[in-house]
């Protein structure tokens, strides 16, 4: 009799789950959160850009925040971007060397995850993409992070299969 009240109950709760994993997403979501603190981060040379800024939404108990401002250099940087116009998106990925400027750092901290796109200046271009490791810092890099809310359910916000 347990085993099959277990097994019913394991039955209504994986049924919720599809239910809520196939909800289609509504074309406009807000979530409306205060900011309640401000962290800024530094991070020194040779500190690998997304562990460093992992390593501070660890540290800070960070569930869910907007980056509002980065700046520094780097001596090297991975990236990549979207390169097509269907689902699902394919990316293009750029690693380089060579100095560059950091002129902004862009996202979000989505449960935890740190979801970080940056934007980069050499002599000629300005350039950027989604942050991957292997981007190093130079001198120094600062990066400014509103923390959100924690009760704020962003855990889907970047999830693209979510139509």
């Amino acid at each position: 009799m347990k085993r099959t009240i277990a097994m019913a109950l394991a039955l209504v709760m994986a049924a919720g789950w599809l239910a809520w994993a196939e909800e289609a997403a509504p074309a406009v979501l807000t979530v409306p959160s205060e900011i309640k603190r401000v962290v800024v981060i530094r991070l020194k040379n040779n500190t690998d850009l997304l562990k460093g800024l992992e390593q501070a939404v660890q540290k800070e108990k960070i569930k869910n925040g907007v980056f509002l401002s980065g700046a520094g250099s780097l001596t090297s940087f991975h990236v990549h971007t979207v390169n097509n116009t269907t689902l699902p998106a394919t990316q293009a990925y750029t690693k380089q060397t060579g100095g560059v400027d950091l002129l902004a750092v862009t996202g979000y901290v989505l449960n935890g995850r740190v979801h970080a796109h940056i934007t980069l200046v050499d002599d000629k271009k300005a350039f950027g993409g989604h942050l991957h490791e292997g981007t190093t810092v130079f001198t120094f890099a600062i990066i400014t992070v509103g923390i959100l809310d924690d009760k704020a359910d962003l855990s889907r916000f970047d999830d693209y299969r979510w139509q």
